[in-house]
């Protein structure tokens, strides 16, 4: 038996409830991964709440986790007991261990952390796709950021500069625009304060952005479109603030011959050899320092609850994980 937290019913943050689980052997082509840490992201209120149906009732959240393998099944080879390792999951990571295919499995590399690495699989695989995958950002590029200051936001900006564009950021208090201007953003926008469209367009000169990199949904869109130069590219890639509703595809062309995307994590890791790489990239420039991953705040198990009302209720700033 081992501790996690389970779903009976999909609502609040009360439905995280700690019980025990009984865990069978890794089955063929499986490890078992002592969780060392687990990450925690605004998708996995979403399967909490039922915007995004979870495939059986109870279920254990989480998509990502890092620990050290406890046991192998049968036909691994890549792994040894011992090994440190990250994985991404659909479901299952809110415990302290688990079974996990060894295809989804990326090895640890030195001088990285369990709590980074549980932090940074979901949120910084996320960034690579958006910057290397999704729009291939190159210097001289001008994008904007929504919710700079949130966990995907953080590395985002800090890569971005990296590679060598203009980043705008949207933050929503004084204390998240000093943060963001540290890692790197070259404009802040409050976005409470300020009519964000009308601050692109000043901060560009009117020319606007290449990308729109939008976490938030609702209500940022259509401003979104507002900001991109003809042939520019809008990115939706989360819902924070509830999920865009259908729109006419005729506004595109209206706004400047605009694309739209709404890309997912999980379709550019179902190869395990587009894993492997994206993982290596992610790694390497945050083994370089280019890329920072600061833990922002810990929690213990138990606490899930009260870590998902603060991940709803927007206080925290960027990584936060659970310690199985």
């Amino acid at each position: 038996m081992v501790k996690a937290i389970q779903v009976h019913k999909v609502g609040g943050a009360e439905q995280l409830v700690l019980g025990e689980v009984t865990l069978p052997p890794p089955g063929p082509g499986e490890v078992r991964v002592s969780n060392e840490a687990a990450g925690l992201n605004f998708i996995d209120i979403y399967f909490r709440t039922g915007l995004y149906p979870a495939p059986s009732m109870p279920f254990i959240p989480g998509g990502e986790a890092a620990g050290k393998i406890v046991a192998l099944g049968s036909d691994v080879k890549r792994f040894r007991v011992g090994d440190r390792v990250a994985y991404l999951a659909p479901l299952g990571c809110y415990a302290q261990e688990r079974n996990v295919p060894a295809k989804m499995l990326v090895p640890l590399p030195d001088g990285i952390s369990c709590k980074q690495a549980a932090g940074m699989m979901l949120k910084g695989l996320t960034v690579q796709y958006l910057v290397r995958q999704t729009w291939k950002l190159k210097a001289g590029d001008t994008i904007l950021v929504h919710a700079a200051a949130g966990g995907v936001g953080q590395i985002l900006v800090q890569w971005a500069k990296h590679i060598g564009a203009t980043v705008i950021g949207t933050v929503g208090d004084k204390d998240k625009a000093k943060l963001v201007r540290k890692l790197g953003c070259d404009h802040v926008i409050l976005y409470r304060d300020e009519d964000f469209v009308a601050k692109v367009r000043e901060i560009t000169g009117g020319k606007l952005c290449d990308v729109v990199y939008d976490g938030v949904g609702k209500a940022t869109f259509p401003g979104s479109l507002d900001c991109l130069r003809p042939r520019g590219l809008f990115v939706s890639f989360g819902n924070a603030s509830g999920a865009i509703e259908a729109f006419n595809i005729g506004i595109l062309s209206q706004k400047g011959s605009l694309f739209a995307t709404r890309p997912t994590l999980n379709t550019h890791t179902a190869d395990p050899k587009n894993l492997a790489r994206m993982a290596r990239d992610l790694f390497a420039v945050v083994q370089s320092g280019a890329v920072k991953i600061p833990i922002a705040r810990t929690w213990k198990l138990e606490e899930a609850a009260e870590a998902h009302r603060a991940l709803e209720g927007r206080q925290t700033t960027g990584t936060a994980v659970l310690l199985p």
